[in-house]
């Protein structure tokens, strides 16, 4: 799979001629000039800032925080390094997604409007082999991240809850599914509101969080960065606590968890992106990538200079204790309680973001009449997920996050020269059409 991402990767860099570098600032103006644009959507649909604090609501979670540290503490510092080369290559995979999502979603008699790989797969695939194909992959997305995914973010909650607080994890994890369903049950709407709430004001509470203590350690800056780059080349040059760090754990745990946060290639983000209202698939595309580029560049990074700028990365700790651990340094108790606030705030954005996605292939195998069964068994899921250890859960969920990046992976590749087509299309006939006010 990690093979598989870095490939498709690279093709659609190439096949749109480094989207992401050519027109990351036009991508900027759009979604981030569009934050106080609020022109609701109609029925069935979300504005396209709903979409994308969605999709970050699915991206930023448990992988940021927990995620980063556990790369850090095996990988060591290179596996940083790797993150951010998957998450530049993510950028364009993720582009060609949105801009497929858009293009093949489907509306129903009463307007709503779903979308997602499963109806580019069909798209690229005619025929019993598109069929087999977009099943596997529904079946897959309902495990990896409605069941298995959402499990492993209760589980992060619990575990930071219980440090900062005392509170029973079984506890923590039934209060958890008890606000989820009560989200759930208010369908596409309640799901929108919820996100565009949640996702811009705990971004920038962790942003300022991580940053004061950034700032406070501002010496270690330079060797921090000296670290990712030479760890990412020789890792034992570097070592320090992650003993028998080698390049090959670098690169897979930087790679790993780069794409368990930010999901470029996997095939659960199109969901949001399809269901998104624009004038032209592209202009979703271009709000695709700068979610890449905010759970990557921005959130996740802070985490990793957040640990390896306060030498947090040699007490032997991983996960979310870990990242607790490396804010208490300046914060004191306030440190675990901090990231106890935070991950619940992650995890339950991400929990309503992959319960949406996973909800979508539901509706696609089994009709809208199994959606009630789903969100009983994502609540059970959530609840369960707060007492298991912590490697199994994270195990089972990137087992089968790989294996959903194979049949999106084999749709993105054959669908790619009409990623190409629709973004030519765009800048030679709706662009300039738009200019002259048809």
């Amino acid at each position: 799979a990690m093979i598989c991402i870095i490939g498709v990767g690279l093709l659609l860099s190439v096949r749109t001629r480094f989207i992401q570098i050519r027109k990351f600032g036009v991508a900027m103006k759009n979604t981030v000039g569009k934050i106080f644009d609020k022109t609701q959507a109609k029925d069935g649909s979300m504005s396209p800032f709903q979409a994308v604090c969605t999709a970050l609501a699915g991206t930023v979670g448990t992988g940021n925080i927990a995620g980063a540290a556990t790369a850090l503490a095996i990988g060591g510092p290179g596996a940083i390094f790797w993150m951010w080369i998957s998450a530049f290559l993510g950028m364009s995979t993720i582009f060609a997604e949105a801009v497929m999502a858009q293009k093949f979603k489907q509306v129903s008699d009463d307007g709503t409007v779903t979308g997602g790989p499963v109806y580019y797969i069909r798209g690229a695939f005619k025929g019993t082999f598109g069929k087999v194909l977009a099943a596997i992959f529904a079946v897959l997305i309902i495990f990896a991240l409605g069941f298995m995914g959402n499990a492993v973010q209760s589980n992060s909650i619990a575990a930071s809850w219980n440090t900062a607080f005392g509170i029973p994890k079984i506890a923590m994890g039934i209060f958890v599914a008890v606000v989820s369903l009560f989200v759930f049950t208010g369908g596409m709407k309640r799901i929108a509101k919820v996100t565009e709430l949640i996702v811009p004001i705990m971004a920038a509470f962790y942003i300022v969080g991580s940053l004061i203590v950034i700032f406070a350690n501002v010496t270690a800056i330079p060797a921090a960065f000296h670290d990712i780059i030479v760890g990412a080349f020789k890792p034992a040059a570097v070592a320090g606590g992650a003993m028998g760090a080698t390049l090959k754990l670098a690169v897979q745990k930087g790679v790993a968890r780069g794409l368990f946060s930010n999901e470029a290639g996997m095939g659960s983000t199109p969901h949001a992106h399809a269901v998104a209202k624009v004038k032209h698939p592209v202009e979703q595309g271009f709000v695709a990538m700068i979610g890449v580029f905010i759970d990557t560049f921005v959130i996740l990074n802070l985490t990793a200079l957040v640990i390896i700028t306060t030498g947090s990365r040699t007490t032997g700790l991983t996960g979310a204790q870990l990242s607790q651990y490396a804010f208490s340094t300046l914060y004191g108790k306030f440190g675990e309680i901090f990231i106890a606030i935070c991950m619940l705030f992650f995890a339950f954005s991400t929990i309503i973001g992959w319960y949406f996605f996973g909800e979508a292939n539901i509706r696609y195998l089994f009709g809208a009449k199994a959606v009630k069964i789903y969100s009983i068994i994502v609540c059970i899921c959530v609840a369960l997920g707060s007492l298991q250890e912590v490697e199994l859960v994270w195990n089972m969920a990137d087992c089968f996050n790989s294996m959903m990046v194979i049949p999106n992976a084999i749709a993105l590749v054959a669908l790619s020269g009409l990623v190409k087509k629709t973004h030519d299309d765009y800048y030679n006939n709706f662009l300039p059409n738009r200019k002259k006010g048809k």
